[in-house]
């Protein structure tokens, strides 16, 4: 399930110098401070990533953004499906991994936590439903309701057996990680960056992070674009700080309108129909990322009693228009 952006920087901000071509002018205001900065993007995780941060130390810096990019690669190799060497590509296509990567199970066990706190609304056992629709957009249809109907009965997050030694699937079901594993790279990139102590920092990792303060001193502030108007912003988070993560029915769509995407109802295998962008703050980028998913197919009212219930964690919803 691949997502675009929908987490725009506002002008004046880091978040604008890393994603909009806005660095010269952020390097000048970080030199006007006395402060270096340093920037790493590439493309992983499905998405373009860049890692931007200011300091006095340019080497440290410098270390620091080479080893955060290297966390980011450790978490594609545990726990991407647009790599078909992952851990969990190779766990879907053979049923069982013995000896899983620590880092697959640390988000796979979060996942089947949030499946349980959400009634199954977040279910990482979706893949299937992905496969049907992607696979029926193709041919320029929707999917059969008797092939719908026989690839629901094979999504149940209940199902999956984790254990340090290994992790089985029955036959016929799949995981993806795509609702969270990009907040979980932010989380493992700010770890990074807690190691090596620097404290001004903005991350883009498909999903997002800020610490710190701009080098003009003011608080971080992070536009929330349009999910119809990519390029107007809706909203602005400011200050922002922590992590945010948006779900949305533009990212992939299978229908002109919307209405069927790449987000599932786990109990219909249909796309949930009352919302068009859910947006979740929060202490950790794997709850940010993970709640966000669900909400949206809970719905607002639903999903606004999902999210309080976690601690730092607040959500914006975007009705359909």
């Amino acid at each position: 399930m691949r997502r675009r952006k929908l987490l725009l920087g506002a002008a004046g901000t880091l978040a604008a110098a890393a994603l909009a071509g806005g660095l010269p002018a952020f390097r000048s205001l970080a030199a006007a401070q006395g402060l270096a900065t340093r920037r790493r993007a590439g493309l992983a995780l499905g998405t373009t990533v860049a890692l931007t941060a200011a300091g006095q130390d340019a080497a440290r810096l410098d270390t620091a953004l080479d080893e955060a990019f290297r966390a980011i690669r450790a978490v594609e190799a545990a726990a991407s499906l647009f790599r078909p060497d992952s851990a969990l590509a190779r766990l879907n296509r053979d049923g069982i991994l013995l000896a899983p990567d620590p880092l697959l199970l640390t988000q796979l066990r979060f996942a089947l936590d949030l499946a349980a706190a959400s009634g199954g609304a977040f279910d990482p056992t979706v893949q299937p439903l992905w496969t049907l629709w992607a696979a029926a957009a193709a041919r320029g249809e929707r999917p059969a309701n008797p092939d719908l109907r026989e690839t629901v009965r094979r999504v149940d997050w209940r199902r999956v057996r984790v254990e340090d030694a290994a992790i089985r699937l029955e036959p016929g079901m799949g995981l993806t990680l795509n609702g969270l594993v990009q907040g979980f790279a932010a989380d493992r990139v700010m770890a990074v960056l807690d190691q090596h102590s620097i404290a001004d920092a903005f991350v883009d990792t498909g999903e997002f992070g800020a610490r710190g303060q701009h080098p003009d001193g003011t608080p971080w502030r992070l536009g929330l674009a349009d999910p119809r108007e990519p390029h107007r912003i809706a909203a602005v988070l400011a200050p922002f700080s922590g992590f945010a993560a948006t779900s949305g029915d533009y990212a992939t769509s299978f229908s002109p309108d919307h209405a069927d995407h790449h987000i599932f109802d786990p109990a219909t295998g249909r796309s949930p129909a009352g919302l068009s962008a859910v947006t979740v703050t929060a202490p950790t980028g794997l709850l940010a990322d993970g709640l966000s998913t669900a909400a949206m197919v809970l719905g607002a009212e639903a999903g606004q009693r999902l999210v309080a219930g976690f601690p730092g964690c607040a959500a914006r919803f975007t009705a359909k228009p």
